[in-house]
């Protein structure tokens, strides 16, 4: 069964209504030039403590990456920038970390082996707005995924995707991260949408 990372709340109502949806982890973007950046302070009381916290950061200082995990209690460091190996070493330390790469035309398994160290991998759709493309890449080749390290699938992933998701069959693609195509507003979940697709990502009847 995959994970379902929701990714890009900013509101308190919404958070709220997501949490009677049986999803794995939340996304919080703390990435100011990002139109999804978390602005305010959210209550997670309604959320069950299954549901993992992930903070989205673009190159940001360590330091402040670590007040924001106390500040919001998150359970992971998602890293989309350009964040080197000692960079992610040194967080790793404090937090369990997601380092994101940006697929174009083919995916660059060497640069991924030098940081095989952390927790999970996401794979997103290259964008020069780190994220949020709504753009699909071509998920072909992904076939050529040997490494060891667990991944979260990204970019332009819709309702529709849900049985090519499932039939990939790469034991270590082990969750997908949803975003852009479940809103009606940047930041604004469609829950209806989020609704259906969890029920066809985990068959849930």
């Amino acid at each position: 069964m995959m994970l379902v990372k929701v990714c890009g709340i900013k509101y308190q109502d919404n958070l709220d209504a997501l949490a009677a949806l049986d999803f794995d982890m939340i996304g919080l973007n703390f990435y100011q030039p990002s139109k999804r950046y978390l602005s305010a302070n959210l209550d997670y009381a309604t959320l069950s403590n299954d549901i993992k916290k992930v903070g989205v950061f673009v190159n940001e200082d360590i330091d402040k990456v670590l007040q924001l995990v106390d500040l919001h209690g998150l359970d992971y460091a998602q890293l989309h920038g350009d964040e080197s190996v000692a960079y992610c070493k040194a967080l790793q330390e404090k937090i369990k970390v997601i380092k994101v790469f940006r697929v174009k035309e083919n995916i660059d398994y060497y640069l991924l082996k030098s940081y095989r160290f952390v927790d999970m991998f996401l794979l997103d759709t290259y964008t020069d707005q780190y994220g949020g493309s709504g753009k699909r890449f071509d998920w072909r080749l992904l076939k050529n995924y040997t490494l060891d390290i667990p991944f979260l699938l990204s970019g332009g992933v819709s309702t529709e995707d849900a049985e090519d998701l499932l039939s990939l069959g790469i034991p270590q693609c082990i969750g997908v991260d949803i975003n852009s195509k479940f809103e009606t507003a940047p930041g604004l979940k469609d829950i209806t949408l989020i609704k259906t697709f969890i029920k066809s990502i985990k068959k849930i009847a």
